[in-house]
């Protein structure tokens, strides 16, 4: 169902005032902390009022200022599925499971055996809360939300407080859960990666604004924004000079750059993602003699950062290259021949 959102609520320091729309049905909205995605999920929910604007989800309207509708959060079939799942403690599995669900009866208790069964909590009914993983919570949660036919399922960060290799496996999980789902599903993220996996459907937020919205994937190639490339990952990124139709100067850089696009005036910042980075030959277009200056190594991956050999730059250069543990080391130094191929450069606004 198409989604429709143009709000605006003022919080006195800080002011909300976001507009989007998408046809699609895995919507991701990706920002730093406190750019107000979360507060965006709970006006959409319900949960906080605008002051203005309109919601609506298909042909349904939660909220339209000018029409004075405002329907309560429990009339809009939406399923919020909260950072800490949000469990009643006192409860059972079976229990909160079936807290939504309002039919009675032998019907009930099927519905709640089915979702038992769809997300594996056989052997759990009876516990609570405080005796299951986060795993066994967030299939819970998520049971729990489903029992209520919701038309659309919002994400609050729901992975933002796991380890590492939880994450992962709690992702995976929650990927496989939804495919049984297929109403529209909002997840609300400050993780480049996790909006990647879930969202075909990407809408960039700063500062309670809107930057762009798009589908995930062209976004990340060609994000266009100098903002949507920093959420996106990009790490080198630095001022520009246009010096003709397809060159640029980069003073941070002390480079001239050839491009492959076509430079427009309104382009002030090119990037490149650390990944992108070449060794090759010397002579090839866009290379220069570069030297390590530093080096950050994690276990499958060492980060470089490079500068031009006897230049003094603003800004250093990271160069991101897969490598194996015994092959990483702390202080190895190098002079390379490095090409940021122009085909990979992003010309941003």
């Amino acid at each position: 169902m198409a989604v429709e959102v143009k709000i605006k609520k003022d919080f006195g320091s800080f002011v909300l005032n976001v507009q989007f729309s998408s046809e699609d049905n895995r919507i991701g909205i990706l920002g730093a902390s406190g750019c107000g995605k979360t507060m965006t999920l709970k006006c959409i929910a319900g949960i906080e009022t605008p002051d203005e604007g309109r919601i609506a989800i298909g042909d349904r309207v939660f909220f339209d200022s000018k029409k004075k509708v405002n329907l309560p959060a429990r009339d809009r079939k939406i399923g919020y599925l909260f950072q800490n799942y949000a469990l009643f403690p006192h409860m059972t599995v079976e229990a909160n499971i079936g807290i939504g669900i309002r039919m009675k009866g032998q019907g009930k208790n099927q519905r709640i055996k089915e979702l038992i069964d769809k997300f594996q909590l056989n052997g759990l009914e009876k516990r609570y809360p405080s005796e299951l993983s986060g795993g066994q919570q967030q299939r819970t949660a998520l049971a729990r939300i489903l029992a209520c036919d919701p038309d659309m399922i919002l994400l609050d960060e729901p992975f933002s407080a796991l380890d590492g290799f939880l994450k992962e496996t709690m992702q995976q999980e929650m990927q496989e859960m939804l495919k049984f789902y297929d109403g529209n599903v909002m997840m609300v993220s400050h993780s480049r990666d996790e909006i990647y996996r879930f969202s075909n459907c990407l809408a960039i937020m700063d500062q309670g604004k809107c930057l762009m919205i798009g589908k995930t994937r062209e976004i990340f190639k060609n994000p266009g924004l100098k903002e949507a490339a920093r959420l996106t990952g990009c790490k080198n990124i630095a001022s520009v000079e246009k010096t003709g139709d397809y060159e640029i100067w980069v003073p941070e850089w002390k480079m001239t750059l050839q491009t492959k696009e076509k430079v427009g005036d309104d382009i002030h910042y090119v990037g490149i993602r650390a990944h992108d980075l070449m060794e090759v030959q010397e002579g090839t277009e866009n290379s220069f003699r570069m030297e390590s200056v530093g080096v950050t190594c994690a276990p499958f991956e060492t980060v470089y950062h490079l500068k031009q050999q006897g230049m003094e730059q603003e800004k250093d250069l990271w160069w991101k290259k897969n490598s194996n543990i015994e092959d990483i080391s702390e202080s190895e130094s190098f002079t390379k021949i490095i090409q940021l191929p122009k085909e990979c450069l992003l010309l941003l606004i």
